[in-house]
């Protein structure tokens, strides 16, 4: 089972309060584990303006995504960036994942925000969720997330309240209508 480029989407039981109802997009999975970064859970007062401030990058021009919010990607580097982002040439340190989505740690794509060469959709994370050596699959078989391949328009067009809800939908599933409970027989 490889899970790169697909969803995690936290089952109602789960506790953790930084997983709790949230969506997982998965970078890398193999057999030493497994890579992702949360997408529904932005830091409080934290934008992509007040980023590259920080970083004394001056954009080239003003524009919507200097006001998106920056989100905690997981618990892992919680001080490094991770930028998810539309398939772009011009970065050779981007990572594809799949068709339409890159990674990237790269201050390059940073760099392009407000000029012709930024990417069409960006998502600026702080840390990444990291998973041990079967891990994920021991988390996937007791009942802690649902699984799904990946939708982009989830982590860029979605609102991030609905990310949660909308990922799951994509399983047919009513994930507010899910007991928090699992039976056993």
């Amino acid at each position: 089972m490889n899970l790169k480029d697909h969803f995690l989407i936290a089952m109602p039981s789960l506790g953790d309060p930084l997983f709790a109802q949230s969506v997982v997009y998965i970078c890398e999975h193999n057999n030493e584990g497994a890579m992702g970064i949360i997408i529904n859970k932005p830091i409080d007062d934290l934008n992509v303006e007040t980023v590259l401030n920080r970083l004394d990058i001056i954009p080239a021009t003003q524009c919507a995504e200097l006001e998106q919010p920056v989100f905690n990607g997981g618990p892992i580097a919680e001080e490094q960036g991770f930028i998810l982002h539309t398939p772009q040439s011009n970065f050779s340190s981007s990572i594809r994942i799949s068709d339409d989505v890159m990674v990237t740690t790269s201050l390059d794509l940073l760099r392009s925000i407000g000029t012709s060469n930024q990417p069409q959709n960006i998502f600026l994370s702080l840390g990444y969720s990291g998973w041990q050596e079967q891990q994920l699959e021991k988390e996937i078989v007791e009942n802690d997330w649902l699984v799904i391949k990946a939708d982009p328009s989830i982590i860029f067009d979605v609102a991030i309240e609905q990310r949660w809800q909308k990922a799951a939908e994509k399983l047919g599933i009513n994930i507010a209508t899910i007991s928090s409970q699992m039976g056993k027989a």
